[in-house]
């Protein structure tokens, strides 16, 4: 049950008990009606004062809710630290082994804003054993970036990004690249844009599904190098296994 349900179920409960109060104060809608039932009129107005003074004062589903999602937010968490440490394995294959701290791993969830675009992947989770290099903002539309591409074709993406950079130095030969080879090619960013996120060369998502196995979000993984050797099913089974976790979760707990 999520907090907000158990907040509504708490103020739901309370409000009836002084409805139930109210009524038997007024004899609505009768008093005979009061009379009747077992225990006489004491007997309700103890239940309700009782009543409101619980789930007024106290919310006990609200705090049970409360405790339940720290400890599946404590799993969930476990669970992505577990798949972050064997991606970092994977990590240590290249040649020379990434450091540590370079290895990101990124959750974004599908959001919506007033601003354009209104619907927008936003970054709702950062992995890294390290405070560098530092995450940028970040809040692509539906087909901007590695996982803006994810989004838009509902599957796993993987950009060379390092390769891509070095084939186009200028902004010349980059708006050359896309007008021949489309945006999808640059991954519909900007020249100012793609100077902003250059520096991670090998980037990695893969779609975070619901039941219908509609796109919520996604899980990306980036480096500033090591494509070639990063690309392969063991990355993507540790992206996908992942993927499949947070999607049956919801998303609720990342």
């Amino acid at each position: 049950m999520r907090p907000l349900t158990a907040k509504f179920l708490d103020r739901t409960i309370m409000l009836t008990a002084t409805c139930v109060l109210v009524a038997e104060q007024y004899s609505v809608p009768s008093a005979m009606f009061w009379d009747g039932f077992a225990g006489g009129r004491g007997h309700i107005v103890g239940v309700a004062v009782t009543a409101i003074a619980t789930f007024g004062a106290l919310t006990p589903a609200q705090l049970w809710a409360e405790r339940s999602q720290v400890a599946r937010r404590t799993a969930v968490r476990q669970q992505v630290l577990h798949h972050l440490g064997r991606l970092l394995t994977i990590a240590a294959r290249t040649a020379p082994p990434l450091p540590a701290a370079d290895l990101g791993l990124h959750v974004w969830r599908v959001s919506w804003s007033l601003r354009r675009p209104h619907r927008r992947l936003v970054r709702v989770g950062t992995y890294r054993l390290g405070s560098t290099p530092t995450t940028r903002a970040f809040a692509p539309g539906c087909g901007v970036g590695v996982v803006g591409l994810c989004w838009k074709r509902n599957e796993e993406v993987a950009v060379n990004v390092e390769a891509l950079a070095a084939e186009l130095p200028t902004q010349a030969a980059y708006e050359a690249y896309e007008a021949s080879h489309g945006g999808d090619a640059v991954m519909n960013l900007s020249w100012l844009d793609f100077l902003r996120v250059r520096h991670r060369g090998a980037v990695f998502a893969s779609p975070i599904r619901d039941g219908e196995g509609e796109f919520v979000g996604c899980v990306s993984v980036d480096s500033s190098r090591g494509f070639a050797t990063l690309v392969g099913d063991d990355l993507w089974h540790e992206i996908n296994s992942l993927c499949v976790l947070l999607g049956d979760d919801g998303l609720a707990h990342v």
